[in-house]
């Protein structure tokens, strides 16, 4: 690979190589606490999932295949139906409104798809929002690939019988750009960018491969240049022919590096109305693809925190607040005491540790967002 610092990255795109890394066995060594490995891809049990599963996970996205499955990620089918009926009311209220949205890689009107369904089901319902955001498994991956003070946002997808799939792509952020534009890109931005993503996403219902399920290319997000590659031809012919697909229940959960080549898959059956709650998360160091307000959500959330469990609760809190304490205005925020101020995220803990009431977590959060303006 040129070690240019503006290497042009196109001219080093070559399908042979992307054959050589992505025709590569998931083997046991590789994740060696998986149930199984499925077509090249790691499954994990829910119920077993641990801290200590961190490292491996990590080890699966970044030098391995790129993504694993968690079955039962979610012990509480009733989460998972409560919300599905709260995003089934959004949509039918977007449309209502003329306001439903469109897909990145689709055509529009194929799919119904929510922006932000994070904020959205948090200031609609709380009460659903902590029962379902309440999960370690989701908690565990996420700080596996970033770490701590991640920021976590989610889109509804929804696609009905006859859904087209998408194009074969990767994501956000480089993918999220014209091939040219994504040239301009030095290589090791190319390198590194996946390494502030987490990509992922949760089955609503039980769904079979013929309803579309994510088609993967196991080991292709370890392809350099592959953000451009994905947008030509021949590699998409490529993904076409060796991608994957796995069927998925209700409560299952999927992972994978943003850099992996992937599309939604058509959706052949007469009656299954495939629902997806997309999961994509930023490293506290990183731009996300969508504003949240996620002081209002803390607002909205706290009353139901006490109730949690310790994990549950640290889950919410991670997927609700700001995780990370700049920018911020270091005249009236200085880092008292310490070598940053005090995030949202560990604001609202310790209203939790301390039994604030709502009237003391809301003057707190107005205080730190006045001492973070400019």
């Amino acid at each position: 690979m040129e070690e240019n610092f503006m290497s042009d990255i196109s001219a080093v795109i070559d399908l042979a190589q992307f054959r050589r890394d992505v025709e590569t066995e998931t083997t046991k060594a590789m994740c060696p606490t998986a149930i199984a490995i499925e077509k090249n891809i790691p499954i994990y049990d829910g119920a077993s999932v641990s801290d200590a599963i961190g490292p491996e996970w990590a080890s699966v996205i970044g030098e391995g295949p790129g993504v694993f499955v968690v079955k039962r990620a979610f012990t509480d089918p009733g989460a998972i139906d409560a919300a599905s009926d709260v995003f089934r009311q959004i949509i039918a209220d977007e449309r209502a409104a003329g306001t439903a949205a469109g897909d990145h890689f689709a055509k529009a009107g194929a799919n119904d798809r929510i922006w932000n369904s994070l904020q959205k089901l948090c200031l609609r319902n709380p009460a659903v929002y902590a029962r379902y955001m309440a999960n370690p498994v989701i908690d565990i991956a996420c700080r596996a690939w970033l770490g701590p003070g991640y920021q976590i946002a989610t889109q509804v997808n929804q696609v009905r019988p006859g859904g087209k799939a998408q194009a074969p792509h990767r994501d956000y952020h480089l993918g999220f750009m014209k091939p040219e534009q994504m040239a301009e890109y030095p290589t090791h931005i190319h390198a590194t960018g996946p390494t502030l993503i987490l990509q992922g996403g949760v089955a609503h219902c039980d769904m079979p491969v013929e309803s579309g399920t994510t088609k993967l290319l196991p080991h292709s997000q370890r392809y350099l240049p592959g953000y451009v590659a994905a947008t030509r031809p021949e590699f998409q012919a490529y993904f076409e022919e060796h991608c994957v697909q796995l069927p998925l229940e209700k409560g299952d959960a999927i992972f994978f590096s943003p850099a992996l080549f992937h599309a939604a898959g058509e959706n052949r059956t007469a009656d299954v109305v495939r629902m997806v709650n997309l999961i994509q998360t930023a490293s506290a160091f990183a731009r996300h693809m969508e504003n949240l307000d996620r002081t209002a959500m803390a607002r909205a959330v706290y009353p139901h925190l006490a109730a949690l469990s310790p994990e549950g609760r640290r889950a919410v809190i991670a997927a609700t607040a700001d995780g990370y304490p700049f920018p911020t205005n270091l005249d009236t925020d200085p880092p008292l005491g310490g070598l940053a101020p005090e995030s949202q995220q560990e604001l609202l803990a310790r209203a939790v540790v301390e039994g604030w009431d709502a009237a003391q977590l809301d003057a707190a959060l107005s205080a730190q967002g006045a001492k973070r303006a400019a």
